[in-house]
């Protein structure tokens, strides 16, 4: 008799800490891994991050509601479910990562890869466009876009890796109800190629804001 309690003691224990970290991963906080290189240098791929999915809200799974505790700001980084999947061919709640650019209301406009927010520059030291040569806005929205005004609800996102990032620049804008959470930490890091490669040093590295300081152009 006390070895069959001792047995479903045990049984319990087991399914409470499943709930627990089920409760904790879909409210809380929920790793995740970088696939591509649109985010470099600030993220690259093989890097393994942490997202805080409270400090935006509570999403409730199944039932599609959403409770708002606070709004993504320009320049954090954000994790969001790709809102144009089936016009693009991509797996429906894809998550994409990129960096906020602009909310709603602002004014956003790129001319010869200077990013302008209501007509004040924006400078992000981890933001960078490498290509020599600029694209003219009839060929590309790469270096050259907008002017376009954020909608209510709605925010602007961009790549750090500004020459190779699929971005609102191409797609439009991401909805406040498919932002999955803000990306705060990479906790481990290693060569999509070689995995025993790897890099120790990225450990735990903060993954920091980039804020629009009102700088003028």
């Amino acid at each position: 008799m006390e070895k069959h309690t001792s047995l479903w003691d045990y049984f319990k224990a087991i399914i409470i800490a499943i709930i627990i970290a089920l409760i904790f991963r879909t409210f809380v906080v929920e790793a995740f891994k970088i696939p591509s290189g649109s985010m470099e240098p600030a993220l690259i791929p093989g890097d393994h991050i942490l997202v805080n999915k409270f400090t935006y809200g509570i999403r409730f799974p199944f039932i599609n509601y959403y409770i708002p505790v606070s709004r993504p700001k320009t320049g954090q980084v954000i994790v969001f479910k790709f809102p144009y999947a089936s016009k693009y061919n991509l797996h429906r709640g894809m998550d994409f990562i990129k960096r906020v650019v602009g909310i709603p209301g602002d004014k956003i406009q790129i001319v010869d890869n200077v990013v302008y927010i209501n007509n004040r520059v924006y400078k992000c030291k981890y933001a960078v466009w490498k290509s020599k040569k600029i694209l003219p806005a009839y060929d590309s929205p790469r270096d050259n876009y907008g002017p376009v005004t954020v909608p209510k609800n709605k925010l602007f996102v961009m790549g750090d890796n500004r020459d190779n990032s699929f971005d609102s620049r191409y797609w439009g804008f991401v909805p406040y109800k498919d932002v999955v959470g803000r990306a705060f930490m990479i906790y481990f890091s290693w060569n999509p190629a070689n995995h025993f490669d790897i890099y120790f040093r990225r450990f735990f590295k903060k993954i920091r804001s980039c804020r629009f300081k009102n700088e003028v152009g």
